[in-house]
């Protein structure tokens, strides 16, 4: 009888330290010697992939890989010939819309005003000579002095006279008052849109320059100078400096306790004497599955919710994956310091 009886209890007793060891590795909570919350987790650093927003044959990849590179650091160009040549003809086109605006604003040179003031005079002569012609006539005709076709010559001939005079007022009349608004419009509208062009030139010609979005490594180079790329094609892939996460989980009954804002202390296995400092960033509001790099087979169907830790001054030695430890200071937030 006692052989069962310490039996049973060496049982009870591996259960327990097993179930202890389950928990430390889960990313789950245990409570620490002050009472602080401890989790278990990974670290996450951002990656992206660099590539242009034009395509064109790739002239340089200015960094290697592992070169630390900071924001708008030039990365790689593509030759920008073809863009060049592009933008030179849109300003071009702007330099013709504009000319003709202003000639359109301006109206027509005092010149020309007088001439079409000459060409009135010029005809108001005639017609009067027409009219004269038509009224001698028009008595000689009744008298049978000039035949009737001379008269019908006459009375042509002061027609067309009338007619060329009416025109040529016409012509003074638009040169005196200037273009009228709507082509002055039509010619704002066309100088707008050779500038849009131009503008979408001028863009190209930036894309074919690539620049790194913030602070980061060179993880590797995709693409070689001289390769012939397609706009969106990989060239380079970069890991971001900020923001660097730990992501862990923990269980429904430790939400109430693991809030946004909430600061936090991670440990390395490679410096557990040097904690970084964070807080919690992100509480996700939805539930899943244990993930299997974290969870043991026994427990891999428990739900749990992710938790992300924002880290404030990451360096060198956090590492994509790296697995660290996580104490929540759970009596203080940022926002209360």
């Amino acid at each position: 009888m006692p052989r069962k009886i310490l039996a049973g209890a060496v049982v009870i007793a591996i259960i327990s330290i097993g179930g202890l060891f389950l928990t430390s590795q889960t990313g789950r909570f245990n409570a620490g010697d002050d009472g602080a919350m401890v989790l278990y987790g990974n670290v996450e650093i951002r990656q992206v992939e660099l590539a242009f927003r034009v395509s064109g044959r790739l002239e340089e990849v200015i960094y290697e890989e592992g070169d630390a590179v900071t924001a708008s650091d030039l990365v790689a160009r593509l030759d920008a010939t073809p863009y060049l040549d592009a933008l030179k003809v849109a300003q071009a086109e702007v330099a013709i819309r504009t000319a003709e605006l202003s000639r359109l604003e301006a109206g027509l040179r005092p010149a020309e005003v007088d001439r079409a003031r000459a060409r009135v005079a010029e005809f108001e002569a005639g017609v009067r000579m027409a009219q004269q012609n038509y009224d001698r006539r028009a008595v000689l005709v009744k008298s049978g002095a000039v035949s009737k076709q001379i008269f019908d010559e006459s009375d042509a001939a002061l027609r067309v006279a009338n007619e060329r005079l009416a025109a040529a007022r016409e012509d003074l009349a638009i040169a005196v008052e200037g273009f009228r608004s709507e082509e002055i419009a039509a010619a704002h509208a066309g100088l707008q849109a050779a500038e849009a062009i131009a503008a979408s030139a001028q863009t190209k010609v930036n894309d074919a320059n690539l620049v790194a979005p913030s602070d980061g490594t060179i993880l590797s180079r995709v693409n070689e100078s001289g390769s012939i790329l397609q706009a969106g094609e990989p060239v380079l892939t970069m890991a971001l400096t900020r923001p660097v996460w730990v992501r862990a989980y923990v269980e429904e009954p430790a939400l109430g306790r693991v809030v946004p804002g909430t600061l936090a202390e991670i440990f390395t296995d490679a410096g557990p004497d040097r904690p970084y400092q964070g807080q919690i960033g992100f509480v996700s509001p939805v539930a899943e599955f244990t993930p299997r790099t974290v969870e043991t087979p026994d427990l891999r169907s428990d739900l749990v919710y992710q938790v992300r830790i924002i880290v404030e001054e990451p360096d060198n030695g956090l590492r994509q994956g790296m697995p660290v430890t996580i104490r929540l200071a759970l009596s203080k937030k940022a926002d209360d310091e």
